[in-house]
């Protein structure tokens, strides 16, 4: 782009519909505000700045909107206007103008229209040129409650007239204005000085610099698409929940584009960012939250709830688990299984081939290379060596009253069943611990450690060979 370009979010509305207390643009879409679908997509067309007009519920908004990361790795840059009292379209642009730079074209969208494809704001700022109004429109088979697009002789845009101003005839048209414009910005500064509120809903319509520009003799410009999704608004929890599923079938399109095989595109839910390798499959009613990274060949159950973290190659998530990494994040090494109705907690860090079985949870740990704890066990704030098989029933207890410790198991130790390790405490290497035990204090390395009542049994012993066969 010859120019810059400076992106406008009108972000005021209060969104009655939506029944809710929340400002209409911080309702989720794909986890993401709809406003912050808009002002990420401001970023991938490599706009110079983003002004959001804020107005109901102004500080929520704000405090809820973060600017993107850009391609040189520093943040887009953000700022917020009010527009107090609301007085209509116009009136918000002109809240904006006192931060806009002549040298550059504004683009004016809706924070409320989240699914808009940077490639469509291309292709309109294209026909803008940096020296033409040029405006997004869309064929519609019911246009009611949309400004109309009325055109010339010649096939130019000679004026948008809103529905409640709207003669019969204009009425009629089909084609309307999506909200959505690129316009020079010296030449909008003029134009909205020029505004008054003489219509239906005495407001400042922002449409009416389309008269102004074809009174000034400049051509009005129009890209028509025939994507509604592109230009649908959120203005109540069915619509809401209707360009979710939109949003969701998208990125289920790019996945599996990219190799990905789901058991059903249309059950399955990213409220992030998913990246998955070659070869992943991923059954029915998945939710990724966070970033998530899958490794190739890996397979995730049906009904997984996965956030903040990373699968290896070859793992296999088994049906009903739910791994939840918050800020500390969970990995789970190459050739994992984990599941079924397993729980992996912040910190939990498995290594290659480690089994985490059904009903197991495992918290702020880590598990060496080929540990094992198969079924109904608790694993907190603990380190674990490689080969540990860990017995049903068996749990660590790492929570005082008031501070947290650390347990500590060894390569190769075997804990029975339904045993207790009162953390801080160390299991040495090879060890056994009896199951129905209570371990309150360290071990040594290869000991059998038995604890009946109040008194603890530590001796030498040697475990048995496994029978071949």
């Amino acid at each position: 782009m010859s120019f810059p370009v400076d992106v406008v979010v009108m972000a005021a509305g209060k969104g009655t519909r939506m029944k809710s207390s929340k400002p209409k643009v911080l309702h989720r879409l794909g986890g993401r505000a709809l406003a912050q679908h808009v002002i990420d997509t401001a970023a991938r067309v490599s706009a110079r700045s983003v002004v959001v007009i804020t107005g109901h519920g102004a500080e929520q908004v704000e405090a809820g909107l973060v600017a993107p990361v850009v391609d040189a790795g520093a943040a887009l840059k953000l700022q917020f206007v009010r527009q107090e009292p609301q007085l209509g379209t116009g009136h918000a642009v002109q809240q904006a103008v006192p931060v806009l730079a002549d040298d550059g074209v504004t683009l004016v969208l809706s924070g409320d229209v989240p699914l808009t494809r940077p490639e469509t704001l291309q292709a309109l700022l294209h026909l803008c040129g940096g020296q033409h109004l040029a405006l997004l429109t869309l064929d519609m088979p019911d246009p009611t409650g949309y400004g109309r697009i009325v055109r010339a002789a010649d096939g130019s845009v000679a004026a948008i007239v809103e529905h409640k101003d709207a003669s019969e005839a204009q009425r009629a048209i089909t084609e309307i204005y999506s909200g959505i414009m690129a316009v020079p910005t010296r030449l909008l500064r003029g134009w909205l000085a020029r505004l008054d509120n003489r219509n239906a809903q005495g407001e400042y319509y922002l449409t009416d610099v389309v008269k102004f520009a074809v009174s000034d003799g400049l051509k009005v410009a129009a890209h028509r698409i025939a994507d509604s999704l592109q230009v649908a608004g959120v203005n109540s929890p069915v619509q809401l929940a209707e360009l979710e599923r939109a949003y969701q079938r998208r990125v289920a399109d790019r996945l599996m584009e990219q190799g990905v095989r789901l058991a059903d595109p249309a059950r399955l839910d990213v409220r992030g960012t998913l990246v998955c390798g070659q070869d992943v499959e991923i059954d029915v009613n998945c939710v990724f939250e966070g970033r998530v990274e899958i490794g190739a060949g890996a397979r995730i159950g049906a009904n997984c709830v996965i956030a903040s973290a990373v699968i290896g190659e070859g793992v296999v998530i088994h049906p009903f688990t739910h791994i939840d990494g918050e800020k500390a994040g969970v990995s789970v090494g190459a050739g994992a299984l984990v599941g079924p109705f397993a729980r992996l907690r912040p910190g939990a860090k498995l290594g290659r081939e480690v089994h985490i079985g059904n009903f197991v949870e495992v918290k702020n740990s880590t598990l060496a290379d080929g540990a094992k704890a198969n079924h109904l066990a608790y694993l907190g704030d603990a380190t674990v060596g490689e080969r540990v098989n860990y017995g049903a029933g068996s749990i660590t207890a790492n929570y005082d009253g008031a501070n947290k410790h650390r347990t500590v198991i060894e390569a190769d130790v075997h804990v029975g069943s339904n045993c207790v390790l009162v953390a801080p405490v160390t299991i040495g290497a090879g060890g056994t611990v009896g199951g129905g035990s209570t371990i309150t204090k360290d071990t040594p390395a290869g000991a059998l450690s038995v604890a009946r009542g109040r008194q603890t049994v530590i001796a030498n012993w040697q475990r048995p060979a496994k029978k071949k066969g």
